[in-house]
């Protein structure tokens, strides 16, 4: 229990209109202060704080209370918590009556830390012997002299004990370094936490030294970690803090636009060149609560810089599951050929820096982008395992307002069913936030439960869909498959499926009536085929010259795809439902013709959602889209009175 007396000095000690105005801005009405409410979108200031009743009120949305009740809303934090911050910020200890806190107060911590950050900058700046002199080394060969040091507060960690004896001397216990994690316990004596390396002090909103960052000196080497940071302690928590937020805030709340990059190097480099809106998680993912400490500041972007290698697309792929908790706009940009920002502003410099972070794009886009590039889509088994794969990257989202959005792009993309690929996205296991480690490799059990199994026509023992499984379906009436069929097939959309068994009939009436294809050749030509092997199929024995028997023209076939025999014994239209062999090929090619138009259709929806409105580009696939509806209209009607007659 915190006490009244306690609550009433937070209280006092807080200036209400100072902390209202770190997020909203104010203006003076005789003793009030009004402004646009932070918790609900409005243009016309309907907000209000009362100082001298340290009460505020918003007549839009109704809500209204006192600084505790202000900073619960606004930092997300349950009453008891909403106190301990405010105390936090005017240095007050709160004594806590029956829940006490075991362990030094929190004062003590920071103080010790505070004096680490002198003790690493002096050894930084004035210590001799091959230890400091390689600290200020590796410094200097990142670009950072000695102004640029003293501006961060960087530092140099001997180790072999040295900040021990040194916080001893200033009347630290062994308690006290232990608790602020500067310290471990040796053999039952306190030892120096970091031991030879280079230090990043990291401080709290405002400016207080809470943690450190550790970087070794030299190459990694076997069984010691890059990188140490302070862990979690009374004063830090790596979850809740960003390096250089005190530092970046004033520019956020100027720029309405917050970078966050990977590394402290990458940070202090971008604030050196400018960009002073940069900070960084701190051994951790960007997370929830960064990104609400972020938009404290009103930021309406929030600009993921990566790094431009594997780690930065897992980093960018983590950070989609805040997509829809936040009003910002949460964008991506990795820079090119596998840089990080310190490396391309020494070697771009800082101007180069500007277009490219004006450009960012949709952090989905860049991640859609990418996982898919990682996939061979030209089958539609193959397209199946990239759904698989999709689902569990999305399933942050499996409750989100986002996931019609996303699931219809995904589907249009993939040929897919989209309620399938909806269902797909529920039934994924959401990925566990690892912070250190890169994901593991699924073992098939860990699967999604829609990931299908082996066919009896394929080789298959994975799990995965067969690349050339043929739909069960009679050709051009195909129902939607029943919970007991092959989750691959439930899995495709209707027009997929139908495209799929067509090709396949018109590549059967290909090797059986060669010559009576042929006549169709330049619609073939125009065809977007649902699976490579189709069209490397169809050119191969259309290139075989006229007069070729059908045994012929499954050799071409079978000489690029060697699973052609099995995919061209399944023709059934030909000859049978009382047509005549043109009537059927007609049947054949139009259809064919009609599904292609439709999967081109949606290929170009999703081109358009990534396409910038008004440029050439959106204009010339709206203007084919427009052509292509029509064809689509042609061939339904056209389709539609063969079926009827």
């Amino acid at each position: 229990m915190i006490s009244d007396e306690d609550k009433e000095r937070v209280r006092q000690a807080t200036d209400f209109v100072q902390l209202v105005a770190e997020t909203v801005e104010l203006r003076q009405r005789g003793q009030e202060f009004w402004g646009c409410c932070p918790f609900h979108g409005e243009k016309t200031p309907s907000f209000k704080v009362n100082p001298s009743t340290g009460l505020w009120h918003c007549f839009g949305c109704g809500d209204g209370g006192d600084v505790f009740s202000y900073v619960q809303r606004r930092e997300n934090l349950d009453f008891p918590d909403a106190i301990r911050y405010l105390a936090d910020r005017a240095g007050i200890e709160l004594s806590e009556d029956g829940t006490a806190r075991r362990g030094p107060r929190k004062t003590r911590l920071m103080e010790a830390l505070g004096e680490a950050e002198a003790f690493y900058h002096t050894m930084l700046m004035r210590g001799r012997g091959e230890g400091p002199d390689a600290a200020r080394r590796y410094l200097a060969g990142r670009g950072f002299g000695s102004e640029v040091c003293r501006r961060w507060g960087l530092g140099y960690a001997p180790g072999r004990g040295s900040l021990v004896a040194q916080l001893r001397a200033k009347g630290f216990s062994t308690a006290e370094m232990l608790a602020a994690d500067l310290a471990l316990e040796r053999s039952g004596r306190p030892a120096d936490r970091f031991y030879e390396r280079v230090m990043f002090p990291i401080h709290d909103e405002m400016g207080r030294t809470i943690a450190f960052g550790g970087r070794i000196l030299g190459a990694k080497r076997e069984g010691v970690a890059k990188y140490v940071n302070t862990r979690d302690t009374a004063a830090f928590n790596k979850g809740k803090h960003l390096f250089a937020y005190d530092r970046a805030k004033e520019s956020m709340a100027a720029t309405g636009e917050a970078i966050v990059c990977e590394g402290y190097t990458d940070v202090i480099a971008m604030h050196e060149a400018g960009y002073t809106n940069t900070v960084a998680a701190l051994g951790t993912a960007f997370r929830l609560d960064h990104v609400r400490l972020v938009e404290r500041q009103r930021v309406s972007r929030i600009v993921c810089l990566f790094d431009g290698d594997a780690a930065g697309q897992r980093a960018a792929e983590r950070a989609i599951r805040y997509l829809d908790k936040t009003s910002a706009a949460l964008l991506c940009v990795v820079l090119p050929g596998g840089q990080d920002p310190m490396e391309f502003l020494a070697e771009h410099g800082a101007a180069a820096m500007r277009p490219i972070l004006d450009s960012a794009r949709p952090l989905m886009d860049f991640v859609f982008e990418k996982r898919l590039a990682g996939h061979d889509l030209s089958a539609p088994g193959r397209r199946v395992r990239a759904l698989e794969d999709m689902a569990q990257l999305l399933a942050p989202l499996k409750r989100s307002v986002l996931l019609d959005e996303y699931a219809t792009r995904l589907a249009d993309t993939l040929g897919m069913d989209v309620e399938e690929t909806k269902r797909a996205i529920r039934e994924a296991r959401v990925p566990e936030l690892d912070e250190e480690r890169p994901p593991r490799r699924q073992s098939p059990q860990a699967r999604p439960s829609f990931s299908p199994g082996p066919s009896p026509s394929s080789d298959a023992g994975d799990g995965a869909a067969p690349d050339d499984y043929v739909p069960a379906e009679a050709y051009g009436n195909a129902p939607v498959p029943s919970a007991g069929q092959a989750p691959s097939l439930r899995a495709l959309s209707a027009d997929e499926r139908t495209q799929v068994a067509a090709e396949r009939e018109l590549l059967a009436a290909l090797a059986e009536r060669p010559d009576a294809v042929r006549a169709y050749e330049d619609r073939i030509a125009g065809v977007s085929w649902s699976d490579a092997r189709h069209e490397a199929m169809a050119w191969a024995m259309l290139s075989t010259p006229e007069g070729s028997s059908p045994a012929e023209v499954v050799a071409a076939a079978s000489s690029v795809v060697p699973e052609a025999p099995r995919i061209l014994s399944g023709g059934r239209v030909m000859g049978e439902g009382g047509l005549t062999e043109g009537e059927s090929l007609g049947l054949v090619m139009d259809t064919v013709e009609l599904c292609s138009c439709r999967r081109r259709v949606r290929q170009i929806r999703v081109a358009l959602r990534g396409a910038a409105a008004g440029d050439g580009d959106s204009e010339r696939l709206f203007e084919e889209a427009t052509a292509l509806q029509r064809r689509i209209n042609e061939l339904t009607k056209k389709l539609s009175t063969t079926s009827s007659a």
